[in-house]
């Protein structure tokens, strides 16, 4: 198969099966020079597919080489640079993000990676709940169906990554993920291990040339202020590859800038390292003999001998026999790929690979059917759908998302039945083989329960119904949000699921509780109201519980005050000078309580400033706060919203359908509705005051830094 992938600009394609994808989000392309985007996302987001399914934001395509029968199996990512296929057909990808949040991940097949919300039509600030950190918010890891977001490791700027096999760099590093991260001054190194349905991502530092984190020219450290020519901040890998001779080769496009493709230093200069053991010799392979390509460290080369030998037809089975004898478990599955291309003797061998006493054997023999186009038989499903393996009952769960309501019915009961505590991939995965019968699933699995009142429901069944949300089970779910006996998070886990749920139903059910003063209830309410609830009359209900009136609202007018000239400060190679007392500074910050937040005071509009002093000094620091407008950090860019009678609200555009939602200086969050507006438009400067303008002095200045800097 061949992959290809976007970022969260989305886009729409047709492949040469004649299936058109339709994937877009909140994102809103500008014009890129004479480039104007073809598309309306506000009118597609949220459209499904011609295979009925609905994708969103950023996503991974697989299909066969001649464009035919394209699926998309991971989606909802911000900007993933890239994803690499191991041969035991794992995918892991890194995932950008300019709030402090990028992250390394696995990915689930068909898995929704939560950057925005299912419908594609809100940015993840907008569904923000109160309490979530920006991890946790921005990748939706509170909402049913979206995948865990795996190593989210914060700030930086991550490119190419590369999945190691085999080669130079000997047993140690096979089964290795590398991921670029030139935002960090570093390559990252993970060996993922299996655990339950997923894997841990345990990270290390394969190269750095930054150890002690002070980074520089990055979008998450303020940009443009915090560039400096120190040598350890000038390492930018932009991807990492494999050759032939089983060397890695890195790409270092050398500058103090990552971030918007800058080139700061003159010269354009860049450097490819090669990386493998001194007096390593190459194993010399014969490129006439495509066994020995398949061998080779080089996804590009494996691809030739894999080619070469599906040709073959029962020919190879002789030619990758050697292979099926590797001790290496990936040179190994190479070859396993290629038996159901040999026939019905090929086919035999990985059918007796289902019955392997080893886990990792039984599911990489069912990917290597099922990408055959096996038919599995009801008794082989049978017994694999009660395999002993967690992974295995994972796989077979997400094959199942495809297949007709009635067919695989009873097949998704018994995967929930054993779903294990506390893993969140497993669910997941249940909940992609229930697509199309989720409330014939929830129906089954209440008959089972022995006592099925709502107040008794196991924890498993409730984290089944949260993730199937049918329906019926709303006014359960309401029974349990009013029942004190339960836990807190048990309350709060049937309303969410009465949240998610998209019907009638549960949009009057949710207006029955906010009547009843239910603080929560009324902010779902109004998160629905205009997404998935906005068929079944919301507005009314609003209206009727005093929450939001569009006939009644009252607007106020916020505008930025006008950039000044220049500054009455002095240099800040005579403010780096001065002498700060943190005492006198932390008293200072209150100033910054309208944008920041420390030790929690404060409002968490604008970025977060633990560690931002401590690792990138008080220069960039001071040139930050007296011209904040000479660079903007990335996901703080700032909006204007021009109403029809001309009034003007600055600042942070939460959501640009209906209704508009704004967050101006000081968390003031202003819901406009979209008949009084003329246009949202981009604000140029920074939504920030400058030094000047906030009063602050040299000394001042040099007192707040000394306070910021022991922040952690």
């Amino acid at each position: 198969k061949w992959y290809f992938n976007s970022g969260n600009t989305g886009g729409m394609f047709t492949d040469k099966s004649g299936q058109t994808f339709r994937i877009f989000s909140a994102y809103r392309p500008g014009v890129i020079g004479p480039f104007v985007y073809p598309h309306d996302p506000a009118q597609y987001a949220g459209q499904p597919s011609d295979d009925g399914h609905t994708y969103v934001g950023g996503f991974t395509v697989r299909m066969n080489p001649d464009g035919t029968n394209a699926e998309i199996i991971g989606h909802n990512y911000r900007n993933s640079y890239e994803q690499s296929i191991n041969s035991l057909g794992d995918v892991f990808q890194n995932d950008n993000d300019d709030p402090p949040a990028c992250r390394v991940s696995w990915v689930m097949e068909y898995a929704n990676f939560g950057f925005n919300s299912n419908d594609g039509q809100r940015a993840w600030r907008a569904d923000m709940r109160p309490g979530q950190t920006t991890p946790i918010a921005e990748w939706r890891q509170d909402d049913p169906g979206i995948t865990p977001a795996g190593d989210v490791y914060g700030g930086g700027s991550p490119t190419g990554n590369v999945y190691y096999e085999n080669g130079a760099l000997g047993e140690k590093w096979i089964g290795t993920f590398f991921a670029c991260e030139p935002g960090r001054n570093t390559i990252f190194a993970y060996q993922p291990k299996p655990e339950g349905a997923g894997f841990t991502l345990e990270r290390t530092d394969f190269i750095t040339t930054n150890p002690e984190g002070k980074f520089a020219g990055s979008d998450f450290i303020g940009g443009n202020d915090s560039v400096n020519n120190e040598t350890n901040t000038l390492f930018r890998p932009s991807d990492i590859a494999i050759g032939p001779d089983g060397a890695l080769y890195v790409s270092d496009w050398i500058d103090p800038r990552v971030g918007g493709h800058q080139d700061l230093d003159e010269a354009c200069s860049g450097a490819i390292y090669r990386i493998a053991p001194k007096g390593f010799k190459p194993a010399k392979r014969d490129a006439r003999d495509p066994a020995a390509l398949l061998a080779s460290p080089s996804p590009n080369v494996r691809d030739a001998g894999f080619v070469a030998l599906k040709a073959m037809g029962p020919g190879l089975l002789t030619a990758v026999k050697p292979l099926l004898e590797s001790d290496n478990r990936f040179v190994r599955a190479r070859a396993v790929w290629l038996l159901p291309f040999a026939g019905e003797e090929g086919v035999g061998m990985v059918k007796e690979m289902l019955a392997s006493p080893q886990a990792s054997e039984r599911l990489l023999a069912y990917r290597v059917l099922r990408n055959a186009g096996h038919d599995f038989g009801t008794e082989t499903m049978d017994r694999l759908v009660n395999d002993e393996e967690v992974a295995v009952r994972r796989e077979v769960a997400v094959s199942l998302r495809f297949v007709d309501a009635d067919k695989k019915l009873p097949w998704v009961v018994a995967l929930f039945r054993q779903m294990p505590a506390d893993d969140r991939m497993y669910l997941e995965a249940c909940g992609l083989a229930a697509e199309g019968a989720e409330s014939e699933v929830w129906e089954a699995l209440r008959r089972e329960l022995k006592d099925a009142s709502p107040a008794a429901w196991s924890d498993a069944f409730a984290w089944a119904t949260w993730r199937l949300q049918p329906p019926a089970a709303v006014l359960a779910l309401v029974e349990r949000v009013k029942n004190a006996s339960l836990t807190a998070d048990q309350r709060d886990r049937a309303l969410a699921t009465i949240a998610f749920t998209r019907s009638a139903e549960a949009a009057d059910a949710m207006a029955g509780l906010a009547a009843q003063n239910d603080a929560a209830a009324k902010r779902w309410l109004f998160t629905k109201a205009w997404g998935e609830w906005s068929d079944f009359g919301m507005n009314a209900k609003l209206k009727e519980l005093g929450i939001y009136d569009p006939d009644k609202v009252t607007i106020t007018e916020i505008i930025m005050p006008p950039v000044p000239g220049k500054t009455a400060l002095p240099e800040i190679a005579e403010i780096v000078k001065l002498n700060g007392d943190a005492k006198n500074g932390e008293a200072l910050s209150a100033r910054c309580y309208a944008c920041h937040q420390f030790n929690g005071n404060g409002v968490a509009y604008g970025p977060d400033l633990r560690n931002w002093v401590a690792n990138q000094g008080v220069e960039a620091f001071y040139k930050a706060v007296i011209d904040p407008s000479a660079d903007i950090a990335h996901g703080f860019n700032g909006a204007e919203v021009v109403l029809n009678d001309g009034r003007r609200i600055h600042g942070l555009a939460i959501n640009q359908t209906e209704p508009v939602i704004v967050q101006s200086m000081g968390g003031i969050t202003q819901i406009i509705p979209g008949k009084l507006v003329k246009r949202v438009g981009k604000f140029n400067n920074s939504l920030m005051l400058s030094a000047d303008q906030l009063g602050f002095t040299a000394q001042e200045l040099a007192d707040l830094a000394a306070f910021l800097k022991t922040l952690k």
